[in-house]
């Protein structure tokens, strides 16, 4: 992958993100960190408070009227009644709720340093997971500068060796 002179390099994931800046030339990298930001997120059973709810439906079934059951609205009583039915919400995963939001808070950053023309030039990666949902929340600036992404979680990794996946990513 070409990553030109000054382009803004974002490696991410959902609970690190480094912000780049290539110094060197599209064939020699020289990536220098910007900003370097660890998000805390406690594992999902630390963030949980209560077990999953239960929410209460009304459907029509067996136990309905034959009326209603057969969609006429005129059963006695003046309209189509229901039985209520049961069904679990299931559990939420807490962690990934906070790992969507610090995306966005990503998206958000990078929305307001395009809109203040801090970059021209955007590469973006990420674990497809994060990567799709930074792009739920990418701006039409940030679009209009993304030059390449690539899904793949290099959070871990150093800086050199951030710079060769990047050379040679397609």
């Amino acid at each position: 992958m070409q990553v030109p002179y000054n382009a803004f390099v974002v490696i991410a994931d959902g609970r690190k993100m480094l912000f780049l800046r290539n110094e060197g030339d599209a064939e020699h990298l020289n990536l220098q960190v910007e900003r370097k930001e660890i998000h805390e997120n406690p594992k999902d059973s630390d963030q949980k408070r209560d077990s999953s709810g239960q929410a209460s439906s009304t459907q029509s079934g067996p136990g309905a009227p034959a009326a209603a059951q057969n969609g006429s609205m005129h059963a006695r009583g003046g309209g189509a009644q229901f039985v209520p039915s049961r069904g679990s919400m299931g559990e939420t995963d807490f962690h990934q709720l906070e790992e969507d939001r610090f995306a966005s808070e990503i998206a958000e950053m990078l929305r307001k340093r395009a809109l203040s023309n801090d970059f021209e030039t955007l590469i973006i990666v990420a674990p497809p997971k994060t990567l799709g949902e930074l792009r739920k929340h990418y701006h039409k600036e940030v679009q209009h500068r993304l030059a390449g992404e690539v899904a793949k979680d290099l959070t871990g990794h150093t800086v050199a060796e951030i710079e060769q996946a990047l050379v040679s990513a397609d």
